[in-house]
């Protein structure tokens, strides 16, 4: 999850200047381990100007959080500043674009002392602001960013550079920078859609970048395209890009009003989904629970399960509680079992939490994440002689869907479990049953099947924890 910037990969002059900033946290949502860190670098601000950065940087976030999904997962989100002085304010304009009339907008050249040499027309395109004037220049100071986050706060997820300019700019890249004016929030989640979510421009980037993404596709197929269960919901179709020269005539798109293509848009629904996936492949749900093994002496009835939840808002969580594989409570944090709810011997306790959110759409979705914790109690005629407890999360894919031969079922854990897989018809007959190890992709065919919905039972041991609609058609 996090990235680990080691001192070891600092060399030389490198390890030499490591500085140590003034950092603080502006947006704390629950322990670093458990949340996605974004970290706000500042570049352009003089020390005199560091608490206007703060304010920018609070301004900038609080634009970010206003906006879904980040508005319903703000909860997955803790943000810091790290305060690096520049010597001089603002940017260099070295007025040597090529993509408009220099001067532009009646910006005199001019050349300015900042940390991370902060550079308006790079590459030759006026609003490209990047740390350096080209890419072998910036190899330079991305070392140098590197340094200060290794030195500063080396667990950090994504970086970001906030500029002390009111001059439209930004860029993308390992490390995302923009300008602090008006769009600087949208150019900065832009940013972020490529660098920590995985999305395409949604207008041609050309066809170095052209490629097969959650967002791009040389697909046109209706039921096998990647947002297929998307398809005519809020606008999203099979757009096909536009340009005069290139391969991009190969390649279509979700949306043609999307942040990925107009920084004045918001993020199309296929946008929104893959982040939220990402978020859930970053994040754990459960933030904490108990009781937990090291924490349980002398157990005496009634025992308290609780569950502590990293909750979007509004909430979409929803959670299953089983008694040694029978339903016991649905979509509450907590539970009592009395003594009469257990059997002489071992008990287990499974809960499974999963995001039935409606900005992913479910039933018809690829892939799927479960976090389940189980508590094991040893029950004797003495009374409880121990309880364990332990945390796994599931993720689950099955594609295509709908299909008319094949399904593929595809599952990794962070634990040795074996999944189960259950195929049933919805009179509850079993069709098929197939295991899964680990990191295994199953395939499995149902061409022999009458068209219809079927169910995709998920279990772990004897405990379902989950449940799928399958399509044949």
């Amino acid at each position: 999850m996090k990235h680990q910037l080691l001192t070891i990969l600092l060399i030389g002059f490198q390890l030499a200047s490591a500085q140590v900033f003034d950092k603080e946290t502006i947006k704390n949502s629950g322990n670093n381990d458990k949340r996605i860190n974004l970290v706000i670098l500042s570049e352009g601000y003089q020390t005199s100007e560091l608490a206007q950065f703060k304010t920018d940087a609070i301004n900038f976030m609080d634009g970010m959080f206003n906006q879904s999904p980040f508005k319903e997962y703000a909860n997955y989100f803790n943000v810091h500043i790290i305060k690096v002085p520049s010597n001089e304010s603002g940017a260099d304009h070295p007025g040597t674009a090529t993509n408009v009339t220099e001067p532009y907008n009646n910006l005199s050249t001019k050349f300015v002392d900042t940390y991370f040499n902060a550079t308006y027309d790079s590459f030759g395109s006026h609003w490209l602001l990047y740390y350096e004037i080209d890419g072998y220049s910036a190899n330079n100071t991305e070392a140098k960013i590197n340094n200060v986050l290794a030195s500063n706060f080396p667990t950090f997820d994504q970086a970001l550079i906030l500029v002390n300019s009111t001059e439209y700019g930004g860029s993308g890249g390992n490390f995302p920078m923009a300008y602090k004016g008006t769009w600087g929030t949208n150019v900065i989640m832009h940013e972020l859609g490529h660098s920590l979510f995985n999305l395409k421009d949604e207008y041609y980037p050309g066809d170095i970048l052209a490629a097969e993404a959650i967002n791009m596709t040389q697909e046109t197929n209706t039921s096998l395209i990647r947002w297929k269960n998307w398809l005519n919901i809020n606008n999203v179709g099979i757009y096909q890009y536009t340009c005069a020269t290139g391969n991009c005539a190969n390649w279509y798109k979700p949306h043609q009003n999307c942040i990925m293509e107009k920084i004045d848009k918001p993020f199309c629904s296929v946008c929104k989904e893959g982040i939220i996936e990402k978020i859930h492949s970053m994040v754990s749900p459960i933030d904490s629970y108990t009781p937990v093994s090291s924490a349980i002496t002398n157990p005496s009835f009634p025992i308290d399960f609780h569950l502590e939840l990293i909750k979007p808002n509004p909430n979409t969580l929803k959670s299953v509680w089983t008694l040694n594989t029978s339903d016991f409570a649905n979509d509450v944090d907590d539970i009592s079992i009395v003594e009469t709810d257990l059997i002489i011997g071992m008990n287990t306790i499974t809960v499974a939490v999963n995001d039935a959110t409606s900005i992913l759409k479910v039933d018809n979705h690829d892939s799927f994440h479960v976090q389940t914790v189980t508590w094991t109690i040893d029950n004797t005629a003495l009374g409880i002689k121990d309880i364990a407890s332990e945390m796994a999360n599931y993720n689950i894919t099955m594609y295509p869907n709908p299909t008319n031969t094949v399904v593929n079922f595809k599952f990794e854990s962070n634990t040795d479990a074996i999944l189960k897989v259950d195929i049933v018809g919805i009179n509850g007959n079993m069709i098929k049953t197939l295991s899964i190890n680990n990191y295994q992709t199953n395939m499995v065919d149902i061409s022999d099947l009458n068209s219809g919905i079927y169910l995709s039972n998920f279990y772990i041991g004897n405990v379902r924890i989950a449940s799928k609609k399958l399509i044949k058609f």
